[in-house]
């Protein structure tokens, strides 16, 4: 699985680079946020799948995956895919010995949002395979990450 950094254009293995990085920050205090977002426009669907290492009182690295699709029309549909490819990095990560806890969603519990139809649901697929969710209006640094690349 390939991700890049905000500082490079070039891709690396993602499994290799995390644990790299936790090794090289082993004296700091690291929690891993992971998220995803999604923006269409243009004819196409742009979703970003983001790591942010907050490390210790120092500040925040971020790592992402990009993925342009054909436009994919069906809001319920794009959500849902947010949902799916966070999943799937998790579970990438935990293949490769690498704990993740939390999965931030971009969805909200606010019933005059559209997403919130989603929560009950991304929320049991999430636990599902093991993994603990949060979602809005909680402070989400996963998604805003992604947030800022999808755009």
């Amino acid at each position: 699985m390939k991700f890049k950094k905000l500082t490079d254009s070039n891709q690396f293995e993602l499994a290799p680079y995390v644990k790299q990085f936790i090794t090289a920050h082993e004296s700091c205090d690291i929690v891993i946020y992971l998220g995803c977002d999604s923006k269409t426009k243009n004819g196409s669907t742009t979703y970003a799948t983001t790591l942010v290492f907050h490390v210790s009182s120092t500040g925040c690295h971020v790592i992402y995956k990009k993925e342009v699709l054909p436009e994919i029309k069906d809001i319920w549909t794009r959500l849902w895919k947010e949902c799916e490819k966070a999943v799937e990095v998790a579970l990438y990560l935990k293949e490769h010995g690498i704990e993740i806890d939390t999965i931030d969603l971009d969805y909200n519990i606010d019933p005059t949002k559209k997403s919130n139809k989603l929560v009950k649901a991304a929320v049991g697929y999430v636990i599902g395979y093991g993994f603990k969710a949060r979602y809005k209006p909680e402070l989400l640094p996963g998604v805003y990450a992604a947030d800022n690349i999808a755009n």
